[in-house]
């Protein structure tokens, strides 16, 4: 009963004490969890005291809801095990499930590519299983795939480990195995594969088919599902290759966007033509918004984005929608809290604040929301302003000096402004940072 509990959390708490270490690292591991899977929000620290109606009690209790354990609200050693199981990277929602604003294709004959190879198989057994993971989709809806060698496709599938030029680093063996995006121009729809996996075509290691036909659901516009027998369920398992079929929930979620009673065979409308994008080093070239991000620089035009580094002449060429599909195009303003790790982002009268490539709950909101009257809010964002340092060389062991300088940016000019001598240095064109 009650003495059983207290006596129990009394030798939880010794063992913490004990191995204070140990503990911190779980504590950490499940925050992370939460945090990657279930929208947890903390300030980076463990949360080492819970209460019974406390955030994060109440995530675990969600987590293990939508899992299909029993819900305690508490690590227990069947929550630990689930959480440490290999999973897609993907995080979690109720039943068959779309991405907000419910992105599909809108056409029936989609490409893709693959673009390297794990060297874990033969790429014979690789271009099987790809092939084979599109074909458990496509046997339930009207919609073709058909594999290209070269140039741009709708699905690009890749193998790398950790970094690889996303904002969704891969996390080393186990964990997330891999992760794909909804369907959208740029990075949408592209299957990212961890390499730090052992991929296979058996039963060992990650079975490269099974984890493909989850990942391609994904990128067709399937969230996930509770149901453990789904091929759409988070955590990784193994499936019989003989006798697998796809669930009834997988079934009923893909034709809820893609009705299985269209004809396959209809002529497809000529597509529209993608505008080209905007000539960077045109003599006229304006922005919609500029912003620090994450010790990048980003330029924002329309519906595209540039990043850059200032100590590269690399610029990354992105949509919008590619990272915040719910975003407008044509943004107003845009300002980085370094502090906090926050983006907010103007457009009309609202505004969102993102963390890496997520949107944070509960946006958009009112401008007003912010203590400001709307009009004095775009008076001042008539301006956009970057900050920037220049590192000179030491003039002594000890001394580094750091130059700070601000960049107002007004049409197709840019006013370099020295905060020290309180004077404009510089003009310079507004694509002085692009490599022209």
């Amino acid at each position: 009963g009650v003495l059983k509990q207290r006596v129990s959390l009394m030798c939880f708490i010794t063992k913490c004490s004990i191995y204070r270490a140990n503990c911190l690292i779980i504590y950490l591991f499940h925050q992370k969890y939460l945090e990657n899977y279930y929208s947890f929000k903390t300030d980076g620290k463990p949360v080492l005291r819970w209460k019974s109606n406390s955030p994060i009690v109440n995530k675990i209790k969600e987590m293990q809801e939508f899992i299909g354990l029993e819900v305690t609200g508490k690590l227990d050693s069947n929550t630990l095990e689930m959480m440490q199981k290999p999973r897609c990277g993907v995080p979690d929602v109720a039943d068959f499930s779309t991405f907000a604003g419910q992105p599909k294709w809108g056409k029936k004959n989609l490409t893709y590519r693959i673009l390297n190879y794990t060297p874990d198989m033969a790429q014979v057994d690789v271009d099987a299983a790809i092939k084979k993971a599109f074909t458990v989709w496509s046997n339930v809806i009207p919609l073709t795939f058909t594999r290209v060698d070269r140039g741009d496709a709708d699905i690009l599938i890749s193998f790398a480990a950790r970094v690889h030029n996303d904002f969704n680093p891969f996390d080393g063996p186990g964990g997330t195995v891999a992760h794909a995006y909804a369907p959208g121009n740029g990075i949408g729809g592209d299957a990212h594969f961890d390499e730090d996996e052992d991929w296979t075509k058996g039963s060992q290691g990650s079975n490269l088919f099974f984890v493909a036909a989850h990942e391609f659901g994904h990128s067709l516009g399937l969230f996930h599902s509770r149901h453990p027998d789904s091929l759409m369920y988070p955590v990784y398992r193994h499936f019989d290759s003989k006798t697998f079929r796809l669930h009834q929930d997988d079934i009923n979620g893909i034709q809820y966007l893609y009705d299985p009673t269209e004809s396959t065979v209809s002529i497809e409308p000529l597509e529209p033509t993608e505008p080209l994008p905007p000539n960077t080093c045109g003599p006229n070239l304006t922005f919609n918004a500029v912003t620090t991000f994450r010790g990048e620089i980003m330029f924002f035009k329309d519906k595209y984005f540039w990043r850059k580094h200032p100590s590269s002449r690399e610029v990354d060429f992105n949509l919008i929608s590619s990272f915040w599909s719910p975003l407008p195009s044509g943004l107003d303003a845009a300002c980085e809290i370094t502090d906090r790790d926050e983006t907010f982002l103007f457009k009309g009268n609202e505004f969102w604040v993102v963390k890496g490539d997520t949107i944070l709950s509960g946006y958009p909101k009112k401008i007003r929301d912010l203590g400001f009257p709307k009009d004095f809010m775009f008076n001042i964002l008539e301006y956009e302003v970057i900050r920037t340092t220049e590192q000179t060389k030491p003039t002594s062991p000890i001394t580094v000096p750091l130059i700070w300088f601000f960049y107002f940016f007004r049409g197709s000019r840019q006013f370099e402004f020295d905060p020290i001598a309180k004077k404009v240095t510089r003009v310079l064109k507004t694509n002085f940072w692009f490599p022209c």
